[in-house]
């Protein structure tokens, strides 16, 4: 799995959070999206990298900025997740 960080600029309450989560839902095939108006960032998990650039222009068409992107393979943490090693 892959975990992609979007800072995203401009959202300001938890309608803001569910226009970025619909928006990313749409453009690309995502496991689990959430967004944070306090931490300016949406965490996007999948099971192959996002196409990042379609991702940015369908958030500006909604009126809000992706000012940075991050991407790391994504390991499940859990009470057990100390038995994999």
């Amino acid at each position: 799995m892959v975990e992609t960080i979007l800072r995203v600029d401009g959202m300001m309450c938890g309608m803001c959070e569910s226009h970025i989560n619909d928006v990313v839902r749409r453009t690309a095939r995502v496991n689990k999206v959430t967004s944070s108006h306090t931490k300016g960032e949406t965490v996007i998990l999948s099971e192959q990298p996002v196409d990042v650039e379609a991702l940015k222009a369908a958030i500006a068409e909604t009126g809000y900025t992706v000012t940075g992107v991050q991407t790391r393979p994504y390991e499940k943490k859990g009470f057990f997740s100390f038995l994999k090693k």
